[in-house]
């Protein structure tokens, strides 16, 4: 009797908000760059080590956790010219395929849906590393770093231009994860 090869499935992720960082910068009328983040990001990752290309993610930032070192400018950038977080509270990102690129990187594409409209992103990912937390060997995390540049106006934030901002959008992100 011949044996089935053992399959390995992919680990489950769940995001470790307090360690993501999901950051954008802006040119500011050429002037200088304006900076933001967002603070409130969850999210689940399906990593299959051995062949990328069946791993996932989908990722929820809440549209009013933005802070751009400002709450003048974040209530704008709140307001309904640019987020327009009363009517769209949450950012989303859910990939739909995945091409491996090197060892550990990949390009991961997906839905980004911001202000009511979902438009096919590709981030620029690095697997960064993975190992048990060393004050607890029952806590495994893993990590990634990934950017992306997108066009604001292509997600209806129309007003960037006349604002003397953008309208490209540099987003960096860097996540940590913990294995369920």
């Amino acid at each position: 009797m011949a044996l089935a090869p053992m399959v390995q499935a992919a680990d489950r992720y769940t995001v470790h908000e307090d360690h993501t960082w999901v950051t954008f910068s802006i040119s500011h009328a050429g002037w200088a760059n304006a900076r933001g983040l967002f603070r409130a990001v969850s999210g689940e990752i399906s990593f299959d080590k051995d062949d990328v290309t069946k791993s996932s993610v989908s990722v929820s930032i809440a549209s009013d956790s933005l802070d751009t070192n400002s709450e003048v400018r974040d209530r704008d950038m709140g307001g309904e010219n640019f987020l327009n977080v009363a009517a769209f509270p949450e950012i989303t990102f859910n990939s739909t395929r995945i091409e491996q690129t090197g060892e550990r990187t990949a390009l991961v594409y997906g839905d980004l849906t911001m202000i009511g409209v979902s438009k096919e992103v590709a981030l620029d990912v690095q697997w960064n590393n993975e190992m048990p937390l060393p004050w607890d060997s029952s806590t495994v995390k893993t990590g990634f770093s990934a950017s992306a540049t997108i066009d604001g106006t292509d997600f209806g934030m129309d007003k960037l231009v006349a604002f003397g901002l953008g309208p490209k959008i540099d987003v960096e992100i860097d996540l940590e994860a913990l294995r369920q």
